[in-house]
């Protein structure tokens, strides 16, 4: 490309040897000399531009032959506005050059006014095509730059979705089958000291089981469902909220563990992602209650206040002295509760009673509470 522009330059600058009347050697390489460097003008505009500006100034003191306009040295002024590396080379040449004319122009070539200005703002205008031209293509260089930060940004937080949502899965699939399955190890064990002594008992046992498998077996389905991009209406069914509690309460019922629930206030609507929690929250801390602490009896107190939905689980059990790896001792499930409640604005604790026992409490905001801070 550049061999072409230096050919394409030296037609104009070679057409007067064809009209002149005196071609001397001297002016031949004078002439080269304003054409040939534009080979390189992209990989040195600055050594270029100064180089021909050099000769330029030959062709105007020898004149044998002249050149109508310095063709060379305008195509090296635009190459050095447009991509000259550094400011000082840019700006220094084109001082230097506006700082050279006049006394050239007027005193040595004798120009008047408006040859002078002619002589003055062809190369002024020159270099502002090639700052222009500059600027337009820094601009495009960020525009993209841009363009490549935000795509890598929409990745990466599209990853992060994706973990959050992983995590959220991986969550709701423990609360599911540890309860599931606590329920199902404690009425197994049961049942063989039922089954002769109290057969309606053990019966009730068995019930409980399948009761738990199946109930595990469909929230599951609708959990990992959602993973499926073709699902059908069953798999699309709600999840648990707050109104299902009465259900999870029935089956741990059935279990050694009496649960009672208690509700103040008046309903409200909470966030989607509030409800869910809400369950499952109550759902992991029954579900320690069975596994960890050797209860009796618990109790699920809902209270629903002008702010914020109030959950307390307590049990009569054996506060902190239960297995080591359980959540008693602060294990997965309490921090799944804190992350749940934070996760939608609330605050979550947990700790052994004073007259025994150990208590859960979490804290969500609901829906109008939500509104009233938005």
């Amino acid at each position: 490309m550049d061999v072409l522009v230096a050919a394409a330059v030296a037609v104009p600058v070679f057409v007067p040897f064809a009209t002149a009347p005196e071609v001397t050697p001297l002016g031949v390489v004078v002439n080269l000399g304003t054409v040939v460097p534009l080979i390189w003008r992209r990989r040195a505009p600055f050594a270029v531009a100064v180089i021909i500006a050099i000769f330029a100034m030959g062709v105007s003191l020898h004149h044998r032959p002249g050149q109508m306009l310095q063709y060379g040295a305008l195509v090296a002024i635009y190459t050095l506005a447009d991509l000259g590396r550094h400011r000082w080379q840019r700006w220094g040449y084109i001082g230097a050059l506006t700082a050279s004319i006049p006394p050239g122009a007027l005193l040595i070539k004798g120009n008047d006014a408006g040859e002078f200005m002619f002589t003055l703002l062809l190369p002024m205008t020159a270099f502002l095509l090639g700052t222009l031209a500059r600027t337009g293509r820094e601009r495009s260089d960020a525009l993209m730059e841009r363009s490549v930060r935000l795509e890598r940004e929409a990745a990466a937080e599209a990853a992060r979705a994706a973990a959050e949502e992983r995590a959220r899965i991986a969550r709701d699939m423990h609360d599911v089958l540890a309860h599931a399955v606590s329920i199902m190890v404690v009425q197994a064990e049961a049942g063989p000291v039922v089954v002769r002594a109290d057969p309606d008992q053990a019966e009730r046992a068995f019930d409980a089981i399948a009761d738990a498998g199946r109930d595990a077996m469909a929230q599951l389905r609708r959990m990992l469902g959602v993973l499926k991009e073709d699902q059908d209406v069953g798999v699309r069914a709600p999840q648990p909220t707050v109104d299902t509690l009465p259900q999870l309460i029935e089956h741990v019922d059935r279990t050694q563990v009496h649960v009672r629930l208690t509700v103040e206030g008046t309903r409200r609507d909470l966030p989607a992602d509030a409800d869910l929690a809400a369950y499952r929250i109550v759902q992991e801390a029954l579900t320690n209650t069975v596994k960890h602490a050797d209860a009796q009896a618990a109790e699920v107190r809902l209270r629903w206040t002008d702010d914020e939905l109030e959950i307390t689980v307590t049990d009569d059990g054996r506060g902190t002295d239960g297995d080591a790896t359980g959540w008693r001792r602060g294990g997965d499930g309490l921090i799944g509760i804190r992350e749940r409640a934070v996760a939608c604005g609330g605050t979550a604790e947990a700790g052994p009673l004073p007259e025994g026992g150990f208590r859960v409490r979490a804290r969500l905001p609901h829906a109008s509470a939500t509104a009233v801070a938005s």
